[in-house]
């Protein structure tokens, strides 16, 4: 039963510490992805990344992004489809070339070069959506635009990923047909041309037997089933499992039972998952060696947050967003959190980066999403959306 006592230190840690970083006008976020690399095997060395951390943080992540769904305007992401199509692609372009030229320079291979370079070109959204929602701009024009551009973002990323693993990776099974990439890419369009239905028929079908059920929060279970459902399916044929949550809280967000689910999962995620999900990010650092490649990390963290800035930030800009928005746009676009770091894991399995640059990787990845939230809340401060008596 020791994985309650290390809950347990956790929840403390990361209560204590999101407090007072929020009293000093710093982003929750922060403090817990700091108690990671505290408590981790950086500094402390108490509390290490088991399967129980890995569970639970895939829980936390899963319960954001669909809470991120429930809290989203459908009408507004429909109305800025466009320009998060235009953010994602410009904001996958410009980090692609900026770090593949950065490696380059490092003096390490093509291969090695362009798959680091694929790494960087990916975005987690879940840091900025709680950053977002802390500053209760996540439903609006910056807010659905960096949500859009998030799930066009993962679509390519998992594209130019399939393609490298398959055409150039080694020890994976079944790297080397392309039958299977056309499967996947099948299953994808499928998957997304299900989500039609899901929102029009299923979810609200879902809903009505929630409430018929003689048992407590029955809509709730019922969401959370559609939630969960919808991640395994979306993992199964290789997007991020948060794409899936995020659209089934879309879907649950078009049902009466909206304010119901959204009240009864809002605290069980804030309570237990989601602090493990940040602090799970900072237990993938490791002070080892680092002393040996710190100018590449320094350069791998400057380039990835500077190309994911001007490329996101530069789509938002041509699709006539204001300096204010297109700067929120792009900040909110630079964390790579959870899903560089799963990208890096499968080219490390697959012998595409090698074990000498994998851990400055790693650093770098951190680095950037530790340093992202505080991008973020100075372009909030630009934003009219947001309320005086944050910008002190």
């Amino acid at each position: 039963m020791g994985f309650l006592g290390i809950l347990v230190l956790i929840l403390i840690t990361t209560t204590i510490v999101g407090h007072y970083s929020s009293r000093m006008g710093i982003p929750a976020v922060i403090g817990q992805l700091l108690v990671g690399i505290i408590l981790g095997p950086a500094i402390l060395n108490w509390v290490k990344p088991t399967e129980f951390i890995h569970i639970f943080s895939e829980m936390g992540v899963i319960i954001l992004m669909f809470i991120a769904g429930i809290e989203s305007d459908l009408q507004l992401l429909k109305k800025y489809l466009k320009p998060s199509f235009l953010v994602a692609i410009l904001g996958v372009i410009v980090p692609v070339a900026l770090t593949y030229g950065v490696s380059l320079l490092f003096n390490l291979g093509v291969k090695e070069s362009l798959f680091i370079s694929v790494i960087f070109a990916a975005t987690s959204v879940s840091i900025s959506v709680a950053v977002l929602k802390e500053l209760d701009v996540l439903n609006g024009k910056a807010g659905a635009t960096i949500l859009g551009a998030a799930v066009v973002d993962d679509i390519l990323a998992v594209i130019i990923l399939s393609v490298m693993v398959s055409l150039m990776g080694e020890g994976v099974k079944g790297s080397s047909s392309g039958t299977n990439l056309i499967l996947t890419f099948t299953e994808q369009i499928l998957f997304f041309i299900a989500i039609y239905f899901v929102v029009k028929f299923l979810a609200p079908y879902m809903a009505r037997i929630g409430e018929k059920l003689f048992i407590p929060v029955g809509p709730t279970i019922m969401a959370m089933i559609l939630c969960f459902g919808m991640a395994y399916l979306a993992d199964l044929i290789g997007l991020s499992s948060v794409v899936g949550a995020f659209f089934a809280g879309i879907a649950i967000s078009q049902t009466r039972v909206l304010e119901e689910v959204d009240h009864s999962i809002e605290p069980i995620g804030y309570a237990i998952f989601i602090p493990v999900f940040f602090v799970s990010i900072g237990l993938n650092m490791s002070l080892s060696g680092i002393e040996n490649d710190l100018w590449f990390i320094i350069a791998l963290t400057i380039v990835a947050i500077l190309s994911k800035l001007f490329g996101a930030g530069l789509g938002a800009h041509l699709s006539h967003f204001t300096f204010a928005e297109s700067y929120m746009v792009g900040a909110g676009m630079v964390s790579r959190g959870e899903m560089a770091l799963i990208i890096a894991q499968i080219g490390y399995q697959s012998k595409l980066i090698s074990s000498d640059y994998y851990s400055a990787i790693i650093s770098a990845i951190i680095l950037t999403t530790l340093l992202a939230p505080f991008l973020l809340k100075h372009a909030a401060k630009l934003s009219p959306q947001i309320p005086k008596d944050l910008n002190r």
